[in-house]
């Protein structure tokens, strides 16, 4: 039988001691086969009385304040108000001010951002694929949070790692199209492709926008099959989550 405490990481940064966050990994659930074991992603044909018992014990071992604000994630740039949605919106970033909201995205690879102000009034969620990162769905995220960019920190949960993110010319392309610099986040790979560096392309984002304060960022899903799912290695395969949350 699977073991039932849930695999929970926490950022490793300076948060207000109002902010809770982290991002759980694949261990602790239910689900079985390519699911294994702790998949909360009800869109990727898992059993649903799987994913809900999985839900109830997120809810439960994190003691979270309210089910978390799930969205219907497309790789764009949408921020939605969490405290503000009645039904799971399509977004893939939420932010709120309201202690008790929880802000949450699905990853399997992509890139988990979560956001808080040094004063602990604000956080956020972002799902960044490298399409929604290309696309600006950080910077929108920020803009949602309505402070300071010199004010927030950021952490950058669990994705695919740079030996393993193999990617074509045009997705080079559309990065350097806004950032020049951003050449520096790729290295070539066989057959005139890349091997992009998604957490290195995050910061220069962040960078850009006067973020200094950026943690995490050391993990690879597509390599470390014991902890994490990889849509990238397995094709069929659970979500992890990462949220953040004022607390109540």
């Amino acid at each position: 039988m699977p073991d039932s405490r849930i695999g929970w990481i926490t950022p490793d940064w300076p948060a207000p001691v109002s902010v809770r966050a982290g991002t759980t990994t694949r261990r602790g659930g239910v689900s079985t086969a390519s699911y294994n074991d702790f998949n909360l992603g009800a869109h990727v044909g898992d059993d649903p009385n799987a994913v809900a018992e999985n839900r109830r014990r997120l809810r439960e071992q994190c003691t979270l304040p309210a089910e978390p604000v799930w969205l219907r994630q497309v790789h764009g740039v949408m921020v939605v108000d969490a405290a503000q949605v009645l039904a799971a919106p399509e977004a893939d970033a939420a932010f709120t001010r309201q202690p008790g909201v929880v802000c949450a995205v699905m990853t399997a690879d992509c890139l988990p951002v979560l956001l808080c102000d040094q004063d602990g009034t604000v956080v956020a969620a972002a799902h960044a694929g490298w399409r929604g990162l290309a696309e600006g769905v950080i910077e929108a995220a920020v803009t949602g949070m309505g402070v300071s960019a010199g004010k927030i920190m950021a952490w950058l949960g669990p994705a695919i790692g740079p030996a393993a993110f193999e990617v074509g010319e045009e997705v080079r392309a559309r990065f350097l199209a806004h950032d020049p610099g951003a050449g520096d986040a790729f290295s070539p790979s066989q057959g005139g492709r890349w091997l992009a560096d998604i957490y290195q392309l995050a910061r220069r984002r962040l960078a850009s926008l006067g973020i200094e304060q950026v943690y995490g960022g050391q993990w690879c899903t597509f390599s470390d099959r014991e902890q994490f799912y990889s849509y990238r290695r397995d094709g069929v395969t659970g979500r992890m989550a990462s949220l953040v949350w004022l607390q109540p």
